[in-house]
């Protein structure tokens, strides 16, 4: 199972669409995750009506009319992985440690708000990955997306994706 991990796409106020490349991917992928920070619900219609399967969660920058679609947290089974979702995980110093005992019965945390790309392991395996974002690089070099797969239940092939600079 191919996915699409991607947070933070702040549209329209830091860009006025998704790179054509994360398009792409949606399509390609057989599910995408978005961690929060829509800001317009466009993208989310867009989103439903073009990825084959979707798991959202609002940010906190997600009005009321995005609050009202998705969940603050979601949680699914991923061809046997168990995949939760959530924007916000607090300071980075200490982050696995507080995921791992707020998420114990999860294999792999998506999560977004820093901007920053995050992959790392807690101690008893929960894996946290942050996908930065394709649209608002902030500090970073480039905006980024990730994609992976699910084989058997587990989580493979992690890629980051560096998006050329427009």
């Amino acid at each position: 199972m191919r996915l699409l991990i991607i947070a933070d796409t702040h549209l329209p106020k830091r860009a006025r669409a998704l790179p054509e490349e994360v398009w792409r991917a949606a399509e390609a992928a057989d599910l995408v995750v978005h961690a929060g920070d829509w800001v317009n619900v466009a993208l989310l219609d867009e989103l439903e009506a073009r990825a084959r399967r979707l798991i959202g969660v609002y940010g906190n920058n997600d009005g009321p009319e995005l609050r009202a679609r998705l969940p603050e947290v979601a949680h699914a089974d991923v061809d046997g992985l168990r995949l939760s979702v959530v924007h916000e995980t607090g300071p980075a110093k200490g982050r696995e440690k507080r995921c791992a005992a707020a998420f114990p019965d999860t294999d792999v945390l998506v999560f977004g708000h820093s901007h920053i790309p995050w992959d790392s392991t807690a101690e008893g395996g929960l894996r946290l990955l942050n996908p930065g974002s394709p649209t608002d690089r902030r500090r970073q070099p480039e905006c980024t997306y990730l994609t992976a797969d699910v084989e058997g239940g587990a989580l493979t092939g992690v890629r980051l994706h560096g998006l050329p600079r427009r």
